[in-house]
């Protein structure tokens, strides 16, 4: 890890920081009006009695710069499964590191915690993202066709 910055568990008072990394996330994914998520949300679903998701940090001179999203699914094949819904480093830190640290401490999760494996989406143009992960000998399924279905379309509390 680099010395200028350091990977911690998420806080409760990071979230504000978290809702910012993640409306720059979908800047950067051209879709800044889709983040319906909310600080009261955040605060329920993660760090609430019942958490849906763990999440990491990536601090550098006291701010937060980055960050990774995990929660578990279950494979009907394969057991237990961490999902990485997003790894996020502001536009400033990229090439610092400070993603790689963040895959590596959730990868680091999923193995001491007995998941069967880590999975995750990344979009086809960003191949940046594809070629860190063909380093990691991810494998790159373009048999599969994602599906959503949106239930609301506005912040449920």
């Amino acid at each position: 890890m680099s010395e200028s910055f350091r990977i911690r568990s998420a806080r409760r008072e990071d979230v504000d920081a978290l809702l910012l990394l993640i409306r720059e996330l979908a800047a950067f994914e051209k879709a800044p009006d889709a983040v319906i998520n909310t600080r009261e949300s955040l605060l329920k679903h993660g760090f609430g009695p019942n958490p849906l998701f763990v999440c990491w940090v990536a601090e550098t001179n006291g701010t937060i710069a980055g960050m990774a999203l995990c929660y578990t699914r279950y494979s009907t094949w394969k057991g237990p499964v961490l999902y990485l819904e997003d790894i996020i480093v502001t536009e400033k830190e990229r090439g610092t590191g400070m993603g790689t640290a963040l895959f590596e401490t959730s990868l680091d999760f999923a193995r001491q915690n007995g998941y069967a494996r880590m999975s995750w989406q990344v979009l086809d143009w960003n191949e940046p993202a594809i070629g860190f992960y063909r380093k990691y000998g991810a494998n790159l399924d373009p048999e599969w066709i994602n599906c959503s279905l949106d239930l609301y379309d506005k912040p449920m509390d």
